[in-house]
């Protein structure tokens, strides 16, 4: 069966030597755990019973066979199979053919069911250390339900080719929209927070979700790469908030959308004294001029909760990229 034009290819140089790469045990092994899961060297030594300089040297032959990617996050790197290509598509295809009966692969799925058993116990951990702070914050506002609702309702059930979830913590948004995208990154400057959200998308079966290490001021994405952005209770931590709003807008793609959730002003100074907070939430007014400033359109204010002087007020805003709105408009203007 011919293969279609519009499937990505590789010129026939770059198949040998993918196929090189891949064939070889443990070379194999790996690609095979890596397209159920994102991992360590670690990790991996403890899958497969090999030396950490070993796994590192098969490592580096996959990578450069473009057959898997690398990511640091802090003292760490994860590996997972190439993310887009022709590269990607040979490796599942590859992973695929695997027989579910093999008894050494069987081993692997246990081994890889062990180590992701204790990454899941480790972010409990973290978790249960730091519930007291989140519960304190959480009573002070409508509860995380409501907001939840607000969002989607906002956002809408319209499937979207790809979400970012910028400052995304423990990956709860990652979750909430699972059922509306179709691949999304998560990235959050804390590697115990990491190991949190990794968890729990595990936990969820949601495989169609990356979690990286990243800047909120400097984002490891090119410009116009995704359809969604989402940054929630995060600016009112940053020395900047403009600029993250900024760098959010640099990646969105022409008609895209930003989704912002914070508070409204506050006097709250015991959230800035013990829990970090920079600013005491955000103005309409101020909020409006930043996005405006990163080129974006405001669409959408709305206010949640602060019923009385004792509740916080949350504040869910939706901006656009306006671009497509004005390619659009230039469209219409030349076929009147």
């Amino acid at each position: 069966m011919p293969i279609s034009r519009s499937q990505p290819s590789l010129a026939t140089e770059a198949v040998i030597a993918a196929l090189k790469a891949a064939g070889e045990t443990t070379r194999y092994r790996i690609l095979v755990l890596l397209a159920q899961s994102e991992l360590t060297v670690k990790d991996l030594t403890a899958i497969l019973g090999q030396s950490q300089p070993r796994i590192s040297r098969h490592l580096k032959l996959l990578a450069d066979a473009n057959l898997i990617a690398r990511y640091p996050e802090g003292a760490w790197v994860y590996y997972r199979i190439a993310e887009a290509g022709a590269e990607r598509r040979l490796v599942l295809d590859l992973a695929a053919l695997a027989d579910p009966a093999d008894p050494t692969l069987i081993r692997d799925r246990e081994w890889l069911a062990a180590v992701k058993r204790e990454h899941a116990a480790q972010a409990s951990r973290y978790f249960a250390e730091n519930a007291a702070d989140w519960d304190t914050i959480r009573s002070l506002h409508v509860p995380d339900a409501a907001v939840e609702a607000a969002m989607m309702s906002i956002l809408g059930v319209r499937p979207v080719d790809s979400l970012l979830d910028i400052g995304t913590g423990t990956g709860r948004l990652l979750e909430l929209f699972a059922p509306i995208y179709r691949k999304a990154v998560g990235i959050d400057a804390s590697t115990a927070m990491l190991a949190v959200a990794r968890a729990n998308l595990d936990e969820a079966g949601i495989h169609n979700a990356q979690i990286r290490h990243g800047d909120i001021m400097k984002l490891p994405m090119p410009r116009d790469s995704f359809d969604v952005v989402t940054i929630h209770q995060v600016l009112h931590f940053l020395d900047d908030p403009a600029e993250a709003l900024s760098e959010a807008a640099r990646v969105l793609r022409p008609g895209g959308r930003l989704l912002v959730v914070d508070f409204a002003p506050h006097a709250l100074e015991f959230l800035r004294e013990r829990h970090a907070h920079r600013r005491l939430g955000f103005a309409r007014e101020a909020m409006a001029g930043w996005i405006e400033k990163a080129g974006l359109s405001l669409a959408e204010t709305v206010d949640l909760g602060g019923s009385n002087k004792e509740q916080l007020t949350v504040t869910i805003w939706l901006a656009r990229d306006p671009r497509i709105l004005v390619a659009d408009r230039i469209s219409g203007m030349e076929t009147a």
